[in-house]
């Protein structure tokens, strides 16, 4: 029989893992150091950035520390910096510098945090840091809970939990498909804020596209309620079967936030389950000035929130609560001798795999516990309004301008607007220009501009749409970007606008 000694394990000897470790480090430093120099994108061709990667297969090993060189060499100089104070894409965290450190202490233990056997610290470090950020919301403390992927598996989680306990049989064991069903399961969400994913998880619960129904909003983007009722009482009129009502908790576009007290009563009188998704915004409860806007939310059945946003989390990090765990149980309980073992250990507390989709979990509650411990609540409510502060000063800076149009308040740290030049709108409103052609114009230019900047590497922004139109959207999720960082995005739009404008006019036909 061969020696354990003939066997290469391939781990690194520790002096080597040592240098190697501090030579990792230097690199993070030397880049943290400089993120705020750094083009936000690279900017290049796809070919050319797919030819940098195109290797062969190794057939041999390679030098740690030479591959390690490839990190600043290769890959820095073509990613997307989302830590940069100008990064404002998608709704897109920062990456907290405790939070990398996490990642590398978990990914050194390498626990399996789907159960208790697997992980017991990682589990009950879940379990606090879900108590803490339920805490910090002012949600039941003896809520369930746990980290996901992200927003969307976190509303899965929470939609399917929910479906699981509103329907009126076991849809667990005989799935959508029983002979006891009758009707169309339905959901309900704004019809402006509504956030994309609710459409995903329609999908991936089989219950379809249609089964999601959108609700008139007000003038603020707000979800109607009297529309809500109207819509239910049509609903179940039609024989539709209506379980769950979202709330949206930080929109996507906008920042709105739907009124909470009001969908919770709807939901508490009909037998509905309220869910919020507070994946972009639910975390501004802890600011004292917005929380009246969050009443409500501790009355939500599940409420998501999404760490590697507004907590600024290293990705990936989205997470679910849910009032009354036993329902996490009911849904996703499973029973496997390999899993339990003949004896089981002593043990009162949730195995994750019990209450959530996954089995296989990485540690994803030490960066969020760890960050937690370092910035404090108080640090964090001092970064969460530093955004808001630079959204609200992105909004006077439009309002100052004749050639922006602001679209809405600000409210988080999402902000939406137009570049419109005046004589365009001028002309549209006198009638000389049609107001259709202004419209698809400006949807054009303003798609140029968004392109044109996120080229330049000064910053990142991109385009939504508001009613329609497309627009410029900046989502200010950065614990690094200052005023002065807004002034430089916004100044550099401005000279965009007005060189694209200049150019593109020509061709359009719209001299005025």
């Amino acid at each position: 029989m061969a020696s354990s000694k003939e066997f290469d394990t391939s781990d690194l000897d520790p002096d080597e893992f040592r240098e190697l470790g501090y030579q990792m480090v230097e690199i993070i430093a030397e880049y943290l150091d400089s993120i705020d120099d750094r083009p936000v994108f690279p900017g290049k061709p796809q070919e050319e950035i797919e030819a940098v990667f195109d290797d062969p297969l190794p057939e041999h090993g390679q030098d740690p520390a030479d591959i390690l060189d490839e990190w600043p060499d290769r890959v820095l100089p073509n990613a997307t910096h989302l830590g940069s104070p100008r990064y404002f894409g998608f709704v897109n965290g920062s990456g907290m510098p405790m939070g990398a450190l996490a990642d590398a202490l978990a990914a050194s233990v390498n626990m399996n945090s789907g159960g208790w056997k697997a992980a017991p610290s990682a589990t009950e470090i879940e379990r606090q840091t879900i108590e803490w950020i339920a805490e910090m919301i002012d949600y039941p403390v003896d809520c369930g809970g746990l980290f996901t992927s992200g927003g969307t598996m976190a509303n899965l989680t929470g939609i399917l939990t929910g479906l699981r306990a509103k329907a009126e049989y076991d849809t667990k064991s005989g799935g959508l498909q029983s002979s006891d069903r009758s009707g169309q399961f339905t959901l309900y969400m704004a019809d402006h804020e509504g956030h994309t994913s609710i459409y995903r998880v329609a999908e991936l619960l089989g219950l379809g596209n249609d089964a999601v129904r959108l609700v008139p909003s007000d003038d603020d983007f707000t979800m109607n309620v009297d529309a809500l009722v109207e819509q239910l009482e049509r609903d179940e009129a039609d024989g539709d079967v209506p379980f769950c009502v979202i709330g949206q908790v930080g929109s996507i576009n906008v920042g709105a936030i739907d009124p909470l007290e009001e969908i919770a009563t709807v939901c508490e009188d009909r037998d509905l389950w309220f869910h919020a998704d507070g994946a972009c915004g639910a975390f501004g409860a802890v600011l004292p000035e917005k929380r009246t806007q969050y009443a409500g939310l501790e009355r939500a059945d599940s409420v998501t929130l999404d760490p590697h946003k507004w907590l600024y989390i290293p990705y990936e990090c989205g997470c679910i609560l849910i009032q009354d765990e036993s329902k996490m149980a009911e849904s996703f309980a499973m029973s496997a001798s390999y899993l339990e073992g003949t004896r089981r250990t002593p043990y009162e507390g949730p195995d994750y795999y019990e209450i959530g989709p996954q089995m296989s979990r990485g540690f994803r509650a030490l960066k969020v516990w760890m960050s937690l411990k370092h910035i404090g609540v108080e640090g964090y409510r001092a970064f969460l309004s530093r955004s808001v502060h630079c959204a609200e000063h992105l909004d006077s800076r439009v309002r100052e301008s004749d050639d922006f149009v602001a679209l809405h308040e600000p409210n988080l740290y999402i902000y939406s607007f137009q570049y419109a030049p005046q004589d365009l709108r001028a002309a549209a409103a006198e009638g000389t220009v049609s107001r259709e052609a202004v419209d698809e114009y400006l949807d054009e230019l303003n798609q140029r501009i968004a392109d044109e900047i996120q080229l330049s590497g000064v910053a990142f922004v991109m385009t939504t749409s508001i009613h329609d139109r497309t627009v410029l959207r900046l989502s200010i999720c950065s614990h690094r970007t200052t005023p002065e960082d807004i002034d430089r995005t916004f100044e550099t739009l401005r000279d965009i606008g007005e060189r694209e404008d200049s150019d593109l006019r020509r061709t359009h036909g719209l001299e005025v």
